[in-house]
């Protein structure tokens, strides 16, 4: 049993995104930086009695054009497709073998893990509530459990039940890419990826895998997502403009808009990628977590939670608040989180807080949920790599109570050596990673 690495440097060596903006990295940076939104009209089903009828769907997509056996994932959940093409990408860039029986990468697959921020699959609404309806009888104003279940069982189909369990999309990449190392699950509402990356550098750090695949995926754009969301009042009902909907920082902001995808980040141990000769194009060096243990869907009004888990990250990574360059927030245009987020951010960065930039993706992704936070990972990476800051959109009516320097509607060339990247949850649960700019030698914070 090998020993912990508890100093062992951790990199990333592939990415891979399948999103409202496209399909690719490239393709999606690309849409970032022009500030283009990826929200309209709901289309995956009649959303028009909604009191939200617009959404940030991925749109033509198919996940067989990106393996050779797609049998091997028939009948595969929504979420599950997208994390599929997104594993496909990252591995291909970090030059691991996907399909392969006899992979040719020299990459040892017990010591190749999975760790996943992954959301449920949708229920087959049509078919549970055919039963629903035909079971009841409103002469005797009853329900018929007997009747109710036969057709349940007529009309559903095994497959989609069992595709309904968060864990199946670390089945399909552990079929994909044959990975027989750590296998690991989380589903903390919007900051579940970011905890998957986050503990997947801490299962390398401690040694127990060589290679982790760690992401998230997440589809809630059916029906009982959507209701869910509107219940709580969270989503923007801003109909007759779904494109401006998303505005974090705005004193208009009335929601936050709901988006699907899945993003995928392989992390592997310097020692690893070396050894390879992959090509690495981030070092991740801290990580924190909490939880606000406050409400379940309002954030701690001083935003404890928020502020602990970057002074854990920063702790984590031996840095202070004076060496980060760029904040990638979680900035998800509900009233409270902005507000919240913004203190938070203030406590912790002291007298510069305004002079950092913090730009929220959001305004153009949408709300990916549990995908999040890996997604916005990679727009980190990708603002490390090209010396520019993602902008927030739709920010042209500025809270006078929010004022940081949100990057508003225009990218920011400006060099780029340390990121922070936060997500918080539902619940109260908080995560931040930090990342930074590669280099041989390991730099101390400039």
């Amino acid at each position: 049993m090998k020993t912990p690495k508890s100093h062992e440097r951790i990199v990333l060596t592939g990415m891979g995104i399948v999103s409202p903006l496209g399909h690719d990295i490239e393709s999606v940076w690309k849409a970032i930086l022009a500030g283009r939104s990826g929200t309209a009209r709901t289309t995956i089903f009649d959303a028009s009695t909604f009191p939200t009828t617009f959404s940030a769907e991925v749109k033509d997509y198919d996940f067989r054009r990106y393996v050779e056996h797609p049998s091997r994932h028939d009948q595969c959940s929504r979420s599950s497709g997208f994390v599929i093409g997104a594993t496909v990408q990252a591995c291909r860039q970090a030059g691991i073998d996907v399909e392969s029986q006899a992979p040719a990468d020299h990459i040892d697959r017990t010591r190749m893990g999975i760790y996943l921020g992954a959301g449920e699959g949708s229920l087959d609404s049509d078919a549970f509530f055919a039963g629903i309806l035909a079971a009841w009888n409103a002469e005797r104003d009853e329900f018929a459990w007997p009747h109710a279940n036969r057709i349940v069982q007529e009309q559903m189909q095994a497959a989609h039940e069992l595709e309904q369990e968060p864990n199946m999309a670390v089945a399909h990449i552990a079929r994909l890419t044959g990975a027989r190392g750590p296998a690991r699950s989380c589903l903390t509402a919007c900051a579940a990826s970011t905890q998957a990356v986050g503990e997947a550098m801490m299962l390398l750090r401690r040694g127990q895998a060589d290679v982790m695949i760690a992401g998230g995926a997440h589809s809630m754009i059916h029906i009982l997502g959507l209701t869910g969301f509107n219940r709580l009042t969270a989503l923007s009902t801003r109909n007759d403009s779904p494109e401006t909907a998303s505005r974090p920082f705005c004193a208009s902001r009335d929601g936050f808009v709901l988006g699907e995808g899945a993003a995928i980040v392989v992390l592997e141990s310097l020692t690893s990628a070396r050894k390879r000769g992959a090509t690495i194009l981030a070092e991740l060096i801290g990580y924190g977590s909490s939880s606000d243990a406050y409400r379940v869907t309002d954030m701690h009004d001083e935003g404890r939670g928020a502020v602990q888990a970057m002074r854990a990250a920063l702790a984590d990574a031996g840095l202070t608040y004076r060496d980060i360059d760029y904040i990638n927030t979680h900035g998800t245009s509900t009233h409270e989180n902005d507000a919240v987020e913004t203190l938070a951010i203030k406590t912790v960065f002291q007298e510069r807080a305004k002079q950092v930039p913090a730009s929220s993706v959001k305004s153009m992704l949408g709300h990916l949920i549990a995908a999040a936070g890996a997604a916005e990972l990679i727009t980190c990476v990708l603002a490390i790599r090209d010396g520019i800051v993602p902008p927030t959109i739709n920010l042209n009516d500025p809270d006078p109570e929010l004022d940081l320097d949100y990057v508003p509607n225009a990218a920011r060339k400006m060099p780029l050596h340390i990121v922070m990247n936060e997500s918080f949850g539902f619940g109260g649960q908080n995560n931040v990673v930090i990342l930074k700019q590669y280099s041989e030698a390991r730099e101390k914070p400039h």
